[in-house]
């Protein structure tokens, strides 16, 4: 899936972009780099999980990331509909109505994730990104901690001043599985804040069917 080749590819650039830095940098932004290039590679292991996992947004809404193998796909259950994004199509679709497109080219998210971050999802392939700019950023402020969020470890980041990304001061925290645990933040003026309440190491299938009753419009 491409979202899931993107986590794997920004890991690999985000790893060279701090080795590159590592002349000009201060000793607390090496530091700074090495914690979010840890955080990305931790929450790119995600990628080989089945699993689904519970959040509750600000406002009281709750959604649900939902995620299996063979084929790989994931899927997104958000207050305003649902998104399946797989290898062979990404369906987003509202309670009466679908729609199928084909998957974007490798590398590139695809636009359709942008409804799910307006609804008050944090994607975790967007995490990345945001994470990825703030490792480039040897002015950004990072501070680290540990939690424990629906019963699993998790490491923080607080990270304040990120320049060149849709949210300039965030928290991100990825348990040890690699799972994005929690998420606070404004990603491109929509103020995010999501924390995960429960997991459970199985898929549950119906997140990628169509909601009962939805007419689909097949645009691939």
């Amino acid at each position: 899936m491409p979202a899931t080749r993107l986590l794997r590819s920004l890991t690999g650039l985000l790893l060279l972009s701090a080795c590159g830095d590592l002349d000009a940098a201060s000793a607390q932004g090496i530091a700074g780099n090495d914690l979010v290039a840890e955080m990305v590679a931790q929450l790119s292991t995600s990628a080989t999980l089945t699993y689904t996992a519970a959040y509750h947004l600000a406002g009281g809404a709750t959604a649900t990331l939902t995620q299996a193998q063979k084929p790989l796909r994931q899927g997104y259950d958000h207050p305003g509909g649902r998104l399946v994004v797989a290898e062979d199509a990404v369906t987003d679709c509202s309670a009466s109505a679908c729609t199928l497109t084909t998957p974007p080219a490798t590398g590139a998210l695809p636009p359709a994730l942008t409804t799910v971050q307006a609804a008050g999802m944090a994607p975790p392939p967007m995490v990345v990104q945001l994470l990825d700019a703030a490792a480039l950023d040897q002015a950004v402020t990072i501070k680290s901690r540990d939690t424990t969020i629906a019963g699993h470890h998790a490491t923080c980041l607080d990270l304040t001043g990120v320049d060149n990304a849709a949210a300039r001061d965030f928290s991100a925290c990825v348990t040890n599985d690699g799972v994005l645990g929690s998420f606070k933040g404004t990603i491109a003026g929509t103020a995010t804040d999501m924390t995960m309440t429960e997991y459970d190491p199985a898929a549950r299938y119906t997140a990628f069917t169509p909601p009962p009753g939805a007419v689909t419009r097949d645009r691939r």
